[in-house]
């Protein structure tokens, strides 16, 4: 029967793209600040048959029957969130980073209410207020930036901006801000112009939870954020709020923005939860850390520019403007994919290139501290970045550092 044939028998073709993906994963070096490894746990719980069932509604209040043992699993993804980040209302059910951010707009906003957040090309999110994301296409957005100068955020620009601008909505968070926010200054702001404070911690929801980053936990209005990035937990999102506003977020997620909830995801998010808080975790947060301080120093000795000089967190952003002016983000990126090395073309302040092309690239640890790099790894790593960018093309070079790539990668496996 076919329902008795395992991937292989009936669809060859899809298995062999995943076993040709994870040959990927397993030899190369993965670079991408938003990408990371999960557990083999987290595997089983988000591969499991709870697929199968739907629950739409919420724990104890469901519009199906059978629902008591996801109903178990769900409740566990909740208890597990609140000791880890302390909310008074944790909701786990968004798909996405970006289901979680509509989550909150659909429940304080209305279309055309105003919305000030933190410019893409400067860092920020394409949820955030992009005009070809919903965002920006159903509210009033208008973007702050970081000072040209030293990359910061200029919180004293931000307050004037804000006073003459009157956001209903103001957004703290990035994909590219290699700084820590100040949430406390962030929360001063909203209050001085009566609009809400969002802080979408989509990328170190895991270095938050781990005590390693300052939280916006009883600072913000709403916190969001990604679950499968540094957290390595279900791929999906989360909303926390106050509890006067968890009503009105329950409703905007289901049955506001989406259908019944992926549940063998919130498993995965259950299973992620619970290996966040153990020691081993913070240890793998504070290494993340140390991992990309450790990058920094290197390319900075090597003559790299670093947006702001450096970073605080799991990710860095190189503009490759005054060190390699003839090299694209688009051909840096490619270029260090020849050998192995996964990294994604970025947007920079002052951008002038298209998004598609680019002047810098975001090169994270997540992942490579998962494998068990530290950081005389990350150094050499480091070294071998800046020798391809410098070679230009030299086949000699790129054998070489193909060569020391895939001697790092059999000596940190993945899965094996």
């Amino acid at each position: 029967m076919v329902f008795e044939q395992s991937l292989e028998q009936i669809d060859p073709d899809t298995s062999q793209a995943i076993d040709s993906e994870r040959n990927r994963q397993e030899s190369t070096l993965g670079m991408i600040a938003s990408e990371n490894h999960v557990s083999n746990a987290v595997l089983e719980a988000q591969g499991s048959l709870l697929t199968n069932k739907y629950a739409e509604g919420y724990p104890g209040n469901r519009y199906y029957g059978g629902c008591e043992h996801v109903d178990t699993v769900e409740r566990l993804a909740i208890e597990r969130a609140k000791k880890l980040f302390g909310a008074d209302h944790i909701n786990v059910q968004p798909h996405s980073g970006t289901q979680a951010n509509m989550g909150v707009y659909f429940s304080v906003l209305e279309p055309g209410d105003r919305i000030l957040s933190l410019s893409l090309s400067h860092g920020g999110h394409l949820s955030h207020g992009h005009t070809v994301n919903f965002s920006g296409q159903l509210y009033n957005v208008e973007q702050y930036e970081v000072d040209p100068e030293t990359g910061y955020i200029d919180y004293t620009e931000l307050e004037n901006q804000a006073r003459e601008f009157d956001p209903d909505l103001i957004v703290s968070g990035s994909s590219a801000y290699p700084r820590t926010f100040q949430y406390d200054r962030l929360a001063e702001i909203a209050n001085t112009v009566n609009a809400y404070h969002l802080a979408d911690i989509a990328h170190i929801t895991g270095l938050i939870a781990a005590d390693v980053h300052p939280s916006p936990v009883g600072d913000a209005d709403f916190v969001t954020g990604s679950t499968h990035k540094t957290i390595r937990a279900g791929r999906g999102g989360i909303i926390m709020c106050q509890q006067e506003h968890a009503d009105d977020v329950d409703s905007a997620v289901f049955p506001g923005s989406q259908g019944g909830p992926l549940m063998h995801n919130i498993a995965g998010k259950a299973a992620g939860f619970a290996e966040a808080l153990t020691d081993d975790f913070e240890a793998y947060a504070n290494q993340t850390v140390a991992n990309a301080k450790a990058l920094a120093e290197v390319f900075t000795e090597r003559g790299l520019s670093l947006v702001s000089d450096g970073t605080d967190k799991h990710l860095l952003l190189v503009d490759l403007r005054e060190s390699h002016p003839e090299i694209t983000g688009k051909e840096a990126e490619s270029l260090l994919s020849e050998v192995g090395i996964v990294v994604n073309k970025n947007t920079v302040p002052g951008e002038t290139r298209s998004p598609m092309v680019t002047s810098g690239i975001r090169i994270g640890t997540p992942a490579l501290t998962t494998r068990g790099f530290k950081e005389p790894e990350m150094q050499t790593i480091a070294g071998l970045i800046v020798d391809v960018l410098d070679s230009e093309g030299s086949r000699n070079v790129q054998t070489e550092v193909a060569e020391t790539v895939e001697q790092l990668c059999e000596e940190f496996p993945i899965y094996d």
